[in-house]
Formats: structure tokens, sequence, C-alpha cells
């Protein structure tokens, strides 16, 4: 009741909400039911091994969440002690984890330690021998995951460092407490409660990851369940093998996220890190800068491989291709389409549940917007293929629609987590002068909570703009050589042997998702401060 009181009363809000929530949840029942509908008209037979390909999926995603907690609390610890120039960079640095491209990170991979990457070549040239290449199978797909996942998760556990009270840290210090002292009383206490959430989601990625596996998987043998539905459906055209599939995945992922859910939320952690307060000296001081160069030199040698290898080789025959120019363009209207759906989905759910007075009422409100968390990238796509099909409509038709929309989807839950936190704080602190006021929904956004969302809100289009740039998973099942965005041409430019060409294309998709993920946040905040007359 008290609740009640402080909060404006916004009922078109809770509306519109309610039914952007009906939408969504009414969308993703369609895409299940054509899978399920799918699985019970199927007669045939398939020759998949399910059990197989759920045991590798769930071994190397398994992997990856160890290997990726591990060396993300070795990374952020040493941040949270070392203080130089260029300390922000390197933190901006592993926050753009969460953007990069997969498959820009697998080329880069290819391009280092390939056949004929950079270890190779300076191998033969010193040595004459040649390297077994680690990029393939397992340890690529390992190696690969883990460069992004360890940097995600670095940022993350360094924002809980960061959060440490000061007075608690002036207790260790007064107390003198070591450097291994002071992990296993403060550090780990802190990290501890946001270790099984983060390594949930950082699991959820590694088991739905598609184009890393795609590229480096090597075979069979390490394909896992969303390769094989894109086998299933674009190569054999083997629908009651794919059903079997996805209705698999939906069944694993809902477990993970149904354990997830009773476990405490991972923090956002996408801005500027606070100054080390507390330094270590002697070999723990060595240790923690021996970490961070092997893990700032991990991260970024992909990516430099990416774009020296692009810069420098077939860049000016692929701007001369017409077709590379038709794929930009596709690129940049999907990914902007996507993101300004996002943003109106995202704002009508997150103002509804501001304006919600009880919790249930937010949950049913918040819901349907995590939907991808179960349904990932391809099980949609593969949903969105067979409702095309039963509706009768050409592929070719309907694809730019259903790009957009599905890339919304997978973008949705980041989008909430990105606005809802700061909406909440904001109608919880000034609600009560809103009320007293008398101002309207529409003046309180105007007023009120764009100018103080600038940031956030652009942060938000600049997520969702990124994932749909670097995404192949919904674009793999849709893609026609006249409907192709830059990671399909270059996926297709390495299916091809074309590798100057698939090189070129990464390093413009790495400078163009930097790019929107450094300027867009900066550029709407300033757009939402600007004076008004």
């Amino acid at each position: 009741m008290r609740t009640m009181l402080t909060l404006p009363h916004r009922p078109y809000r809770i509306a519109a909400a309610t039914a952007l929530s009906l939408l969504i949840a009414g969308l993703i029942a369609a895409v299940l039911w054509a899978i399920l509908a799918a699985a019970g008209d199927s007669a045939g037979t398939s020759r998949i091994d399910i059990p197989h390909l759920l045991r590798m999926t769930s071994i190397q995603a398994g992997l990856t969440t160890v290997l990726s907690l591990g060396i993300g609390t070795a990374i952020a610890w040493s941040l949270n002690r070392l203080r130089f120039i260029g300390r922000d960079l390197v933190v901006g640095l592993f926050a753009a984890a969460i953007v990069t491209p997969g498959m820009v990170v697998a080329f880069g991979l290819i391009s280092i330690w390939g056949r004929n990457g950079w270890i190779n070549q300076l191998s033969q040239s010193l040595f004459g021998v040649t390297i077994d290449s680690p990029a393939y199978g397992l340890s690529g797909i390992l190696l690969a995951h883990v460069i992004l996942d360890g940097a995600f998760a670095a940022r993350i556990l360094l924002a809980r460092l960061d959060a440490i009270p000061a007075n608690r840290l002036k207790v260790g210090q007064s107390l003198a407490l070591s450097a291994w002292q002071r992990f296993r009383l403060i550090d780990w206490p802190t990290l501890r409660g946001s270790l099984p959430g983060l390594g949930a989601i950082i699991f959820l990625l590694a088991f739905t990851s598609f184009p890393i596996v795609l590229l480096l998987g090597g075979g069979p043998a390490n394909q896992t369940l969303e390769v094989a539905i894109y086998s299933a459906v674009r190569l054999d055209f083997d629908l009651t093998g794919a059903v079997r599939l996805a209705l698999t995945q939906i069944a694993v992922c809902a477990v993970v996220i149904l354990l997830a859910s009773a476990l405490t939320p991972v923090p956002a952690a996408l801005g500027r890190s606070a100054q080390p307060a507390w330094r270590d000296m002697g070999l723990a001081r060595l240790l923690q800068w021996l970490v961070l160069i092997l893990g700032t030199a991990t991260f970024l040698l992909p990516l430099l491989s990416v774009l020296i290898d692009g810069l420098a080789g077939g860049f000016g025959r692929v701007l001369a291709q017409p077709s590379f120019w038709r794929a930009t363009l596709t690129s940049l209207l999907i990914g902007s389409a996507s993101a300004l759906l996002t943003l109106l989905l995202a704002l009508g759910l997150a103002l509804g549940r501001s304006a919600a007075a009880t919790p249930a009422l937010r949950t049913v409100l918040g819901a349907p917007a995590y939907a991808y968390l179960a349904v990932p990238a391809v099980v949609l796509s593969l949903g969105f293929f067979l409702l095309v099909r039963q509706a009768g409509m050409p592929t070719g038709v309907a694809a730019p629609f259903v790009v957009v929309f599905a890339n919304s989807l997978l973008a949705l839950p980041f989008a909430i987590a990105t606005l809802g936190p700061p909406l909440d704080a904001i109608v919880r602190s000034r609600g009560k002068l809103i009320r007293s006021l008398g101002i309207n929904g529409y003046r309180q956004f105007l007023t009120i909570e764009y100018p103080l969302l600038g940031r956030d809100i652009g942060l938000m289009l600049a997520l969702a703009f990124c994932f749909s740039l670097g995404d192949l998973g919904v674009i793999a099942l849709f893609g026609t050589q006249d409907f192709q965005t830059l990671p399909l041409m270059m996926f297709r430019a390495l299916g091809a042997y074309r590798n100057n060409d698939a090189a070129a294309i990464a390093a413009l998709l790495l400078i163009g998702t930097i790019t929107a993920f450094v300027g867009l946040p900066r550029l709407i905040e300033r757009i939402a401060h600007a004076p008004r007359r």
C-alpha cells in the first residue's frame, strides 16, 4: 500500500506493457507450437545422435564456464589492485567482449593458430617445423569461448570488487592483511555470491553458441545442438531431426534458467571502474601484472590479427564488390530496425514494470522478455522458418521481417536489464514529487526520465545494434544470394576459401561493432542533455 501511494498512477503504461508482454508471449508460443506441430506431423526417421550432441554441447559449455570463471576472477583481481595509464581503456576493452562477434574472434584465432597462421609461419621460418593447430576442434572452441566469456566475467567481477565498501577496506589495511588474506577474507565473500549466477549465464551463452562452433568445430565429433539444427535444416532438410534437436535444447535451457532464477542476479557492469584504493606489493603485484598482461594479450591478439589481415589483404577487392555494399546496407538496415524495435519493446515493458506496485505484476510483465534465454537463436529461427512454411509465404519475402523480429527478441533480455534498474530507481526516488506536481506520464518521460536515461538508452541501442550486426544464427536459415548480411557473406567467403575476403569483412565488422558500442551511448547521452528551446 505504501508503494502504491509513492508511485505515480500510470494505468496506460501498465496496459501498454501488458499488451506487449502478451504479444511477445504469443509470438514465442506460436514458434513453440510450430516446432511441436512439426514434431507431431513428422513421420520420417532421423539418424541424428542426440545423446552424443547433448554430451558434447554440455562438455564444452561446462569447461567454458569453469575456465571463464577462473580466468575472469584472476583478471578482475589484478585490475582491482593495479593502477596504470590506460587502465580505463583496458576495462572498456573487456566490457566490449559482450558485443564482439564470435565469428570475428574465431577467425582471429585461425589467423594466429591456423595451419597458415602467424605461429606456423614464424615456426617454419625459424625452425622449419609445422605446429599442429589448436584452433580447431574442442581446443579451438574452448579458446574462443574463454576469450570472450572470460573477459565478460572479468568485467562483471571487477564491478563486484569495486563495490566493496571503503570502510571494510580501511579495516583490512589497518590489520595489515596480506594479498592472500585480503582475497580470502574480503574479496572471496564478495565474489562468491555472483559466481553461480554468472556461471549460469556463461553456460547458456556457450551452450547456445553457433558461429564459433560452426567455424572451429572441425567436424561432426565436435558438433553441438545449435550447429546440428542448422545442418539438419539447411544442408539435409531433415526437419524431423531438427525439431527433436530443438526440443532437446529448449528443455536443457529451461532447466538451467529455472536453476539460475534462484541465484543472486548478476549486476550490470559496463560503466567506468573505480580507481584502485588498495595496492599489493612484492610477489602478488608481480603475479597481478603477469595475469593482466597475459589476459589482455590473449583477448587483444585475435582482434589485432583480424584488423591487420583484413586491412592488408583483400580490403580493396571486397570494397569493389557490389555484393559487399548490398550486404553492408542490409546489415545496417536490419541492425538499425532491430535496435529501434528493441528500444520500443524494452521501453514499453520497463516503463510498465516501473509503474507496477506489486512484485507479481512486475514479474508477469517482464517474464516474456527473457524468452530468448530458453529459445536460442537457431531454435527461434527454426520456429519462424516452420511458421513461414505453414503460412505458405515465400521465404524470401518473409526473411527481412523475420530477421528483424528475431534479432529484437534476442537483444530484449539485455535491453530490459539495461533500462529496467535505472527506471525503477528514478520512479521510486522521485515518485512522490511527480505525484505532488501532477505531472502526466508523457511529461514525466520527457522532462525527468529521458534526460536521466540518455546514456542507458544509448547503451541499449548499441547492444541491440551490435548483436544484430554480428549475428549469424538468425540469418543462417533465411539468407539467400540476394539477401545476405556481412556475417553471412563472411561465412560464405570462408566456405569458398576466399580467406582474404573473409578477413576484410571481419575487420569491417569489428570496426563497426566497436565504433557503435563506444559512440552510440555518448551520442544519445549528448542528445538527451541538449538544451531545448
